[in-house]
């Protein structure tokens, strides 16, 4: 078998993993391999053989089936079984078991570690258990806790939830790629066992607090983090927002745009000397770079990508990069199939592949450059041609000011990323040594600071396009490659650019044409409603609630303005807005007048009654009631009234409904924010024949004037009339 037929083979067996996305994707292959493999009888031209083709195919149906048996699943003496067989999603415990991890502090201010269970009461009986567990507990609870503890944890053990909104954080998943079923939100930790282990943790804290003391906090942390990744460190959030807004996270993670400069400065820094030379320059400072991260797999991604654009770009003559790159990628499935769908190894990949195809390009662009200068410019710019589709395809977010931002702060982030490098390496020889080395980054670390900071500052520092779909990033990533090694396309690029502008902006299109109600799954009431381009807002909720389910499902539309906003109490309008505005044009919340109708579009609101509140609000000729808390006292004096409208659509918090307000309001449709639903209220509104929706069990519901009712979580029970659906 020769090259091209290696190549075959390795592409099926990375197409065989991706096709685990789609039921059945493993036969696909299977069929695909077989049907090339007759059509190569009619085919004269040079071509992998028949034998080739079938072998392909079924390698990727070994592939999407290696896969499944390598997705972790919960034993049978899990942690997070106990809860399943006591029919709960949540309980009160003390688990015992090893820490496993450094703590980290969390967004609100908590110490996040992972601990290997062994022992569980009172829900198990304090029997044996088995499991990963991701734990939570006060800072000051967890912040002295190293790997090889034994402690005692109490706390509530409970079942991590999957995405219920578009756009948001998926834990369950999320926890499941690090085979871990369970979360406990502890409140005690009991020390039962003491470890002076070593272990890789001891130097990595051992450079930081050499760093820190050098530069203190912010600057400290950070240029620990450009060595370490930002998961070893405890970054200020602050600090890491900004970055991200601008486009510059890479510069915070172990990843392959980091591996890639490291390489490209080396490489300049080694061009005079021979292959060898450069060879070994390159290997070493990777195996430095992997030394002082750890053996994180992460980082181990980032490193043996760079490897193996190495061995493609200093030993062309022998191996072609692309082919060299393809058996590093595959190489790396093979040990972890998982990988294929993890976020850091694809842009690891990528980042990597733009190092090789894209930057020899730049650089002869730019060879009228001083050519010290000339790697500073072009690693960033391919890097981030080759992300930017997959970023797209993952967050919907676009930063204006990510090539500027990266193109001045390359020489910031290379010279504190290799500065940074050697004073961890001399804070593990002594300490003072490494603290003196980290002072002299302190005004490039401080300057770095600066431009980030003024660059998220600016106006519009980052857009939502809204997501784009798989075949999307697929046309995108085929126009990259056209431009790349097609003669007629190289010529062209300002063609294959604009083709790519007009797909990227579809989903903006789409939106701007789109009729939509979103009641979305959170803490409390929040609505969003599209109307032809005008975004309408009530309830903009608290901070935590704006920042991680409304503000990901904006941006995940392609929303970056809200045109109407309305607070839901005229006293406290919410902490939400102030969040929002730190992303996105807000105007001003306003409080809906009493009994007067507010008009804005299509959309009709008017409120019924104030503190707690009652709206009515008319949408493309539906009435929506929204019934805010309203006691069981409030609840029948509204009902006695007669002053309630009737209503197609009811909203509510979820807690019981008075029979005779359900009675007078007539709804079609009911609508619950809420985890629960109360029972005597689900039976009623069952024994009506009213469709209920309640957010616990939906997720997000929305409403559209082509479609109806669709759900976030497709497990709609209907009652009456209603349709069901997934976005």
């Amino acid at each position: 078998m020769g090259p091209v037929g290696a190549v075959v083979l390795c592409l099926a067996y990375i197409l065989g993993l991706l096709a685990t996305a789609i039921p059945w994707g493993g036969w696909m292959i299977l069929t695909l391999g077989m049907g090339a493999a007759i059509a190569r009888r009619w085919i004269r031209r040079a071509a992998p053989s028949s034998r080739i083709w079938l072998l392909a195919g079924i390698v990727g149906l070994l592939a999407s089936l290696y896969f499944q048996m390598r997705m972790p699943q919960p034993r049978s003496q899990d942690v997070s079984q106990l809860l399943t067989q006591a029919n709960t999603t949540s309980a009160d415990v003390l688990v015992e078991g090893k820490v496993t991890s450094l703590p980290r502090m969390t967004r609100s201010e908590k110490a996040q570690f992972w601990l290997e269970a062994q022992r569980i009461a009172p829900i198990g009986d304090n029997q044996p258990v088995t499991g990963r567990v991701y734990v939570t507990v006060p800072w000051q609870q967890g912040r002295d806790l190293h790997p090889g503890q034994q402690v005692r944890v109490s706390g509530s053990l409970y079942l991590p939830k999957a995405a219920t909104n578009p756009g948001s954080f998926d834990f369950q998943k999320y926890l499941q790629q690090d085979g871990s079923f369970a979360g406990l939100s502890g409140e005690q930790v009991t020390l039962l066992q003491p470890s002076s282990a070593w272990g890789l943790w001891k130097v990595q804290q051992q450079i930081v607090r050499s760093q820190q003391q050098g530069l203190g906090t912010p600057e400290g942390p950070l240029v620990s983090a450009m060595v370490l990744g930002s998961k070893a460190v405890d970054l200020p959030f602050t600090v890491k927002d900004a970055f991200v807004r601008v486009g510059l996270a890479h510069a915070l993670a172990a990843s392959g745009f980091q591996t890639s400069l490291i390489l490209g400065v080396v490489l300049v820094l080694t061009r005079r000397f021979s292959e060898r030379v450069q060879f070994l320059a390159g290997t070493l400072s990777l195996l430095g770079f992997v030394g002082l991260a750890g053996l994180q797999p992460a980082v181990l991604r980032a490193a043996i990508m760079g490897f193996g654009g190495l061995v493609a770009l200093v030993l062309n003559r022998k191996v072609k990069p692309l082919n060299s790159l393809l058996l590093t990628a595959t190489l790396l499935l093979l040990v972890n199939p998982l990988w294929i769908w993890d976020l850091g190894f694809q842009l690891s990949f990528l980042a990597t592949m733009g190092l090789l195809v894209t930057v020899p390009a730049l650089s002869k662009q730019l060879d009228w450059l001083p050519g010290s200068l000339i790697p500073f410019i072009a690693v960033p710019i391919a890097a981030y041609l080759w992300t930017l589709p997959l970023q797209l395809g993952a967050f919907g977010v676009l930063s204006p000011y990510s090539i500027p931002a990266n193109l001045i702060t390359t020489p910031f982030i290379s010279l504190i990323s290799l500065g940074g490098m050697a004073s961890a390496l001399a804070a593990l020889i002594w300490s003072p040594a490494g603290s003196a080395l980290a002072w002299c980054l302190k005004y490039p670390t401080q300057g770095l600071i600066a431009i980030v900071d003024g660059f998220s500052r600016l106006p519009g520092n980052s857009y939502a396009v809204g997501t784009i779909s798989a075949l999307t990033v697929i046309g995108l990533y085929g126009l990259l490659l056209l431009v790349t090694f097609h003669p007629f396309w190289q010529r062209r690029w300002q063609i294959a650019l604009a083709i790519a502008l007009v797909v990227i902006l579809i989903p903006l299109w789409a939106g701007a044409n789109l009729t939509q109600v979103t009641v979305l799954a959170a803490r409390e009431p929040v609505m969003v409603i599209r109307d032809r381009g005008r975004i309408t807002v009530i309830n903009g909720g608290d901070a935590k609630t704006a920042q991680f389910t409304l503000l990901p499902f904006l941006q995940q539309s392609g929303i970056n303005q809200i045109h109407w906003a309305i607070a839901p109490n005229s006293q406290s309008p919410g902490e939400g807005w102030q969040t929002l505005s730190q992303q996105l044009s807000v105007k001003s919340p306003t409080t809906l007048p009493l009994n007067q109708p507010v008009k804005y579009g299509a959309i009709q609101a008017t409120l019924l009654r104030d503190q707690p509140t009652v709206a009515q609000l008319t949408i493309h000729h539906q009435t929506w009631l929204w019934l805010s808390s309203l006691s069981a006292t409030e609840q029948a004096t509204l009902s006695k009234s007669g002053l309630l409208p009737q209503a197609q659509v009811v909203w509510w918090n979820g807690k019981t409904l008075n029979p005779e307000l359900v009675s007078q309001i007539q709804p079609q449709v009911a609508i619950a924010t809420a985890s629960t639903l109360d029972s005597d209220t689900l039976s009623q509104l069952q024994q009506a024949g009213i469709t209920l929706y309640y957010t616990g069990r939906d997720g997000a519901i929305q409403w559209t004037k082509e479609r109806g009712f669709q759900t976030a979580v497709d497990t709609i029970v209907q009652y009456g009339a209603g349709s069901k659906g997934m976005f």
